[in-house]
């Protein structure tokens, strides 16, 4: 099985997007800033739907003009920006995003698998998993100098998510302090009630210093008569075809697949890894399953994938997870757990926890004729044993 970074989901759709001037402005002097002062730091917030990843990805291709690597910490655990749902990730971009309009599976430097799609069931949790990824851009990228420009550190833009009321805002004050960023920028759409406040709203009325440039630009959704339209994507249809891409590695870049119905087939047809029960621990996120229910529990389901050896400096933090993947089947008999898997075999060896959270298989990927079970299609599956996987 061969691991290869995947292109566009089969689904997706490539909508034109015009960058409004005040996004242009901004993303100019973010820039600027970056350039003076070594290791800024950038904050984007907003509601949902205001165009936050739109706008980073942006700001995101103005610093790799003037920077060779751009740090990207993404804490939207429902519409992320590199990674499939459910994830939280940092992230070292070299490359210009060709498609603003569109998000894209790319390989993280550090990831969690936090197994929902909002920070609502676990507030702490979540804030532990940021914590950490903020930690290690400190100690690995902030502390240490990078070959960029100048022998400065990199910046890094923080993505939040678009909660921005009640335990939604609670969280993002906590997440602004804790990163201090240097640069604030505020996405506001025309329905005020649900824009955050103005100014420094973490800092619960004490006085920003004069390191912290605060910038608010409108959403692009609200110019409809100038073509600046930020499409409001399906939120299921989105983290399906994040969902998709990220499995459509399992494939190699020569092997034609045009459709999720042809992804679905293409799943369904490949031999899965052979993993026995005594060889891994389940850890469910969110949810309590009966100890005689966990092995069966698990089929049809995606799953992280981590490594009990591995984890963060925090006390208490999740493990940090290497990859997804689908639980295809179960043979409680024999004691199998056969699983679908982008991640590479010399990986795949260390892994020794399965995370179980509440992140589904896109429907599209599950309607594949034949089946007996919700995923586990007598007529396609071949099972390999681990001894085979390491021959080949």
């Amino acid at each position: 099985m061969v691991a290869h970074r995947g292109g566009a989901s089969p689904s997706a759709q490539n909508d034109e997007i015009t960058i409004p001037p005040c996004w242009s402005e901004a993303a100019e002097a973010i820039s600027r800033a970056a350039a003076s002062r070594p290791g800024l730091v950038v904050a984007i917030c907003g509601p949902k739907n205001s165009g936050k990843s739109t706008f980073s990805r942006f700001l995101l291709n103005t610093l790799l003009q003037r920077y060779s690597r751009v740090a990207y910490l993404d804490t939207d655990v429902g519409q992320p920006e590199f990674s499939p749902p459910g994830c939280m990730s940092l992230h070292i971009v070299d490359e210009v995003i060709e498609d603003l309009s569109n998000s894209s599976v790319t390989a993280p430097e550090r990831s969690f698998f936090f197994g929902d799609i909002s920070s609502k069931r676990d507030p702490e949790a979540y804030l532990n998993c940021v914590y950490n990824l903020y930690d290690h851009f400190v100690t690995h990228f902030r502390n240490n100098k990078s070959e960029d420009n100048r022998g400065s550190v990199l910046p890094l833009i923080i993505n939040t998510p678009g909660w921005v009321k009640g335990t939604g805002f609670d969280i993002l004050v906590e997440i602004m302090r804790y990163v201090s960023p240097s640069v604030v920028v505020q996405l506001r759409i025309s329905l005020q009630r649900k824009n955050l406040p103005t100014g420094a709203f973490w800092l619960e009325g004490e006085e920003p210093t004069d390191l912290l440039d605060l910038i608010n630009i409108e959403s692009a959704q609200q110019d409809l008569l100038h073509q600046s339209v930020l499409v409001k994507k399906d939120a299921r249809f989105f983290r399906g075809s994040l969902i998709s891409e990220y499995f459509r590695q399992c494939f190699t870049s020569d092997i034609s697949i045009s459709t999720n119905k042809e992804l679905a087939f293409a799943l369904a047809s490949i031999p899965p890894y052979q993993v026995p029960f005594s060889s891994v621990m389940v850890k469910h996120l969110h949810h309590q399953v009966p100890a005689d229910e966990i092995w069966h529990n698990l089929n049809a389901t995606i799953v992280g994938l981590a490594v009990s050896s591995d984890r963060p400096t925090r006390a208490n933090s999740y493990p940090w997870c290497i990859g997804l993947g689908i639980v295809r089947g179960i043979d409680a008999s024999r004691g199998l757990l056969y699983v679908i898997t982008p991640v590479p075999i010399h990986s795949l060896q260390k892994v020794d926890i399965l995370l179980q959270g509440l992140i589904e298989i896109p429907t599209s990927l599950l309607q594949v004729h034949g089946c007996v079970s919700p995923y586990m299609c007598t007529n396609v599956v071949h099972t390999i044993s681990h001894k085979d996987l390491l021959e080949n």
